[in-house]
């Protein structure tokens, strides 16, 4: 590995996560010559499969079967390889957990599922990572995991622990000469800016576009815009992402947008193309609703300031 290099890595739950909320942040930051390191911790075999042509392949006649499942774990490797060569990405590694599927579904009660896993054992893997890569810096999920999947919120939950356990050989021994402890600088949770996703269905109902942004997010937005609760049969629910001022970190992906929505494309199984995830925006709207990837800074070894639009602002190369 190259000296005087800044490093990132990100930890997420499934294929096609990497490319939906840091796609743009990753393939900026590889650009601009740092390295970055993707590590996914599922295969994503629970995944629902929203292509007819590749859903009706894949499951062969048997939906739910551990064959189809497998045959899904195969595809959405191949939808991985070819998202981490769109993003340009140094280095990848998967965990290989099997996908925990959506909370309350029966996936949930496999002891293979990755929301099962000791922690610990789930820790001290990527900790091996963490020390075979000396990212400067570590991102993942909020401790809900962004919207309360199982595996993001596990995924969260490992990656904390290894910011903080990777230099602590005590508790977490060193496995071999590749992997000395290292202490991350910093440590950012994803996040989804509320006040930007509603200005931007406003703006979408003006103009007489479709709110594109997934069925969850565009039904919460239609809601708010209406003045009717989010959720009829749980109306005290908080809406979907987090109010702007409690955001820390903005990152401009404008010009790596092309390689975000490659990326996107590349994850076929699971309709996060480009139709599907731009619908017929025109090209100036499609900069402005996506131009922008966010996170929230909740740990740092280092001086931050806030706000701030780097994830390496005051880190030094070593």
């Amino acid at each position: 590995m190259a000296e005087q290099t800044l490093r990132l890595m990100m930890v997420h739950a499934h294929p096609d996560d990497e490319a939906v909320s840091t796609g743009g942040t990753l393939a900026l930051y590889a650009a601009r010559g740092a390295r970055t390191i993707l590590v996914t911790c599922t295969r994503g075999e629970e995944g629902e499969i929203v292509d007819d042509a590749l859903k009706i392949e894949i499951e062969a006649g048997a939906p739910g079967s551990p064959e189809a499942q497998e045959r899904l774990a195969l595809v959405r490797d191949q939808e991985m390889a070819a998202a981490v060569k769109a993003l340009n990405i140094s280095q990848f590694y998967s965990l290989g957990y099997r996908d925990s599927g959506m909370a309350g579904t029966s996936a949930n009660a496999n002891a293979l599922a990755f929301t099962n896993v000791p922690p610990a054992e789930a820790t001290a893997k990527l900790i091996e990572l963490v020390r075979r890569e000396r990212p400067h810096v570590l991102v993942s999920y909020n401790e809900v995991g962004g919207y309360g999947h199982p595996d993001h919120i596990m995924a969260a939950r490992i990656a904390r622990l290894a910011f903080e356990g990777a230099a602590n050989t005590d508790v977490y021994p060193q496995q071999s000469d590749a992997t000395p402890p290292w202490q991350p600088l910093k440590y950012y949770e994803t996040a989804n800016s509320r006040d930007h996703m509603l200005k931007m269905a406003q703006l979408a109902q003006a103009k007489g576009l479709e709110m594109t942004w997934g069925s969850q997010v565009a039904k919460q937005m239609t809601a708010i815009l209406r003045g009717e609760p989010i959720d009829p049969e749980n109306p005290q629910r908080p809406p979907w992402g987090s109010p702007e001022d409690a955001i820390t970190t903005f990152i401009d992906i404008r010009s790596a947008l092309p390689q975000k929505l490659a990326a996107l494309r590349a994850h076929k199984t699971q309709a996060v193309s480009s139709t599907r995830f731009i619908g017929g925006m025109p090209e100036d709207f499609v900069q402005v609703a996506y131009g922008t990837e966010y996170f929230t800074l909740t740990r740092s070894r280092i001086p931050a300031q806030r706000p701030e639009n780097d994830l390496f602002a005051g880190v030094s190369p070593d």
